[in-house]
């Protein structure tokens, strides 16, 4: 093994840079050299790689976001051209592999969540040799305990809790937080908890109203005249429909999700006499520094591709399990989410402790 590359897909994540510096330093220790890919899938198709050195991994440990740029919306089975002034998809994973093989590299680790991982996958299945790492703050993806990023996000938004809670109690409002997460409600349970807030609401668990609206109730009974709401921007009302931001047609999902916690402020005000705020948290879940956790993870997460690589070990993905680095199938772990389970311990020790979960 001579030469092998790396590329991030998907959106932005805490902790990018430091897979991207544990891949490098563990190649070049092996005598691998190693191209970076510019924005995703991109970069693939158009050729656009560049070799690494020492001097693009200096640093960037503790940096957010990614050094090589990435993109969530250029599938190189479905790539959009633009012929005589017109937008044209085309299948472009020949190109792919020729510009691969044009500069002789020998093997691919793609960084990603559900949707680059899922790409990744179909060119594997091209017979070219891949290893996947796993990435999103959302920590939906299966076969895995934990994706790096997610630790960052749970932080942050543990942080907007706790300072929502100082200004809720001095105005006796509601604070709403809408967290990020899509269909999964990793984020909005593990910063419920962690930040004390008095509902839970994930898309695991369709809300009613009156169920919100009763625990704050019992809350203003016992003389705590505010609350706090933490919301999953995927959550949705048990006789409703998901709140959608914006229609993306270039977007692989097609849909923003967006607004269930102005959705909910503005029900509860409606249902109580009490003054109800929301806060978006959005991108600054993403963005900054990575966590110490997410770090060592991403760390761990990036020796093991290059390891995985040096003993022929394709078609897999590293994988955290019982604290431990394994590799798994990567059809395994494509098309299927990790979602919360209703019986999972989170959900037991939160309404052992009153959390309400809207249900």
């Amino acid at each position: 093994m001579k030469k092998i590359a790396v590329l991030t897909g998907g959106g932005d994540c805490p902790g990018l840079n430091a897979v991207i510096r544990a891949v490098y330093k563990t190649a070049r220790i092996n005598g691998i050299e190693v191209y970076g890919v510019k924005n995703g899938f991109k970069g693939l198709v158009e050729d656009d790689m560049y070799l690494l050195d020492a001097d693009y991994v200096s640093g960037i440990l503790p940096r957010g976001g990614t050094i090589l740029g990435t993109t969530n919306r250029d599938n190189p089975f479905h790539y959009q051209c633009i012929e005589n002034g017109a937008a044209v998809f085309k299948d472009m994973s020949q190109q792919v592999l020729f510009n691969l093989k044009q500069k002789e590299i020998e093997a691919l680790i793609v960084i990603g969540g559900d949707g680059t991982l899922k790409i990744a996958c179909d060119i594997a299945n091209l017979g070219f040799p891949i290893v996947g790492i796993p990435k999103t703050i959302d920590n939906d993806l299966p076969k895995t305990e934990r994706t790096f990023g997610f630790d960052t996000a749970v932080s942050i938004a543990t942080e907007a809790l706790d300072r929502l809670h100082t200004t809720a109690e001095s105005h006796h409002r509601v604070m709403v937080l809408e967290v990020m997460g899509r269909y999964a409600g990793w984020i909005a349970l593990h910063s419920g908890i962690a930040g004390g807030a008095d509902s839970i609401i994930i898309p695991e668990i369709p809300f009613k109203w009156e169920s919100i609206a009763d625990k704050i109730k019992l809350r203003q009974q016992k003389g705590s005249l505010f609350s706090v709401i933490v919301a999953a921007e995927g959550a949705i009302p048990i006789d409703g429909e998901l709140s959608i931001a914006k229609i993306v047609n270039s977007s692989p999902d097609k849909i923003r999700l967006g607004g269930i916690g102005d959705k909910i402020a503005c029900e509860l005000e409606k249902r109580l006499a009490v003054e109800c705020r929301s806060t978006v948290l959005g991108h600054l879940q993403r963005g900054g520094s990575p966590t110490a956790y997410d770090r060592v993870l991403a760390t761990r997460y990036g020796e093991a591709a290059v390891n995985a690589i040096l003993y022929k070990k394709f078609k897999t993905m590293v994988a955290l399990q019982n604290n431990k680095i394994v590799l798994v199938k990567l059809t395994d772990v494509v098309g299927s989410p990790y979602l919360v389970s209703v019986t999972h311990d989170l959900i037991k020790t939160g309404r052992a402790l009153g959390i309400s979960f809207g249900d």
